[in-house]
């Protein structure tokens, strides 16, 4: 039922004063914080099939049972896996057949691949950057078709095993090119080393057409020696989608190296408008305290970064143990085969 709006006299009362309303001021909510979903924090485990193959064991922290590394990696949040591949090793690993069996296994985990070239039968690293034997004669144009021809035979094969390569790597920590001296940088040679990136670049998007092409140099934190590769390949015409960088602090730098590498990689974003990836990062196994606090805070604030300019880190040969391999002390299991609380922390992110 309705109320009538005027009195019985036909006047209007005098309205009555309306007590003043403050303002109210909008809340705006706070800016939310750019958060790179599609990090990634992932592992090098290129030794696997040879610890396998020597016996070493490795366990569940979740069922204390014995299992397969690469499911226990990616119980803890393990989302990618690198690894690299030689043309002629000396022994079964690291060659075709290899990278091919232990791709297999991550595809049927549902992990991301990187594959890393290093263009030599051996390790490439800034000491070491020689031909495969094969390649020993050949001319520069040789160089070219050689890089071309090998890198399209591995990723054809891959591919044709159903393997998908999220990312590539076209030669490993190339801090003064490849093929030393042909494509050293410091020699007068940046454009041959431009001509070999583009060789790999061009036959990897020929088979991945969508893959991610990083090239690749050591010492993150170190701006002067990335802007020197970087640098010397856009004088070439060099062609790369991501820039790659290692970083290893011990527990005594950890804090200044990763604050100036996560500073780096906006540096180079800024100067190259291409993201970063963080290739490969290690610290000791005996500092498990301060590697926990280094791999926690470094990838938080990568992923925190605006703009996505940082696509992920991964850990070189985590699943290392008991200095399996030699003089490495940086692997991330315990002495008896379990992952230990860093790397538990670093998946996480």
């Amino acid at each position: 039922m309705g109320m009538s709006a005027c009195s019985g006299s036909g006047s209007d009362p005098e309205p009555k004063p309306v007590d003043p309303v403050t303002p109210v001021t909008p809340v705006t909510p706070e800016k939310e914080e750019t958060i790179n979903k599609d990090f990634v924090t992932g592992g090098d485990i290129s030794w696997l099939t040879e610890m396998e193959d020597n016996g070493v064991k490795f366990y569940s922290r979740t069922t204390n049972a014995e299992g397969d590394c690469m499911s226990i990696l990616k119980e803890l949040g393990m989302k990618a896996v690198r690894f690299r591949v030689w043309v002629n090793p000396k022994t079964k690993y690291n060659g075709l057949d290899d990278v091919v069996k232990k791709a297999v296994r991550a595809k049927g985990l549902g992990l991301k691949i990187m594959i890393d070239f290093h263009y030599s039968d051996t390790w490439a690293d800034p000491a070491h950057q020689g031909r495969p034997v094969e390649w020993q004669k050949y001319s520069d144009a040789e160089l070219v078709s050689a890089v071309s021809s090998h890198t399209t035979t591995v990723l054809q094969t891959l591919k044709d095993k159903g393997v998908d390569v999220t990312w590539i790597q076209v030669g490993n920590e190339t801090s003064d090119g490849m093929f030393y001296p042909t494509g050293q940088i410091s020699k007068g040679n940046g454009k041959n080393f431009a001509s070999f990136v583009n060789a790999g670049y061009d036959a990897a998007k020929k088979v991945y057409p969508s893959s991610k092409v990083i090239v690749h140099v050591n010492n993150g934190d170190d701006l002067n020696l990335s802007k020197y590769v970087f640098d010397a390949l856009k004088d070439y015409n060099g062609k790369w989608d991501m820039i790659g960088l290692s970083l290893y602090p011990n527990e005594n730098q950890y804090k200044a190296k990763l604050s100036t590498c996560v500073s780096n990689v906006e540096k180079l974003y800024e100067a190259y408008k291409t993201p970063v990836m963080i290739c490969e990062v290690g610290m000791s196994r005996s500092a498990v305290t301060q590697c926990k606090e280094f791999l926690t805070n470094f990838s938080t604030r990568l992923k925190e970064l605006s703009d996505q300019k940082c696509a992920g880190v991964f850990y070189w040969e985590p699943e290392d143990y008991k200095g399996w391999n030699g003089g490495y002390t940086k692997g991330a299991f315990t002495n008896d085969g379990y992952p230990n609380d860093a790397l538990v922390a670093f998946y996480k992110i």
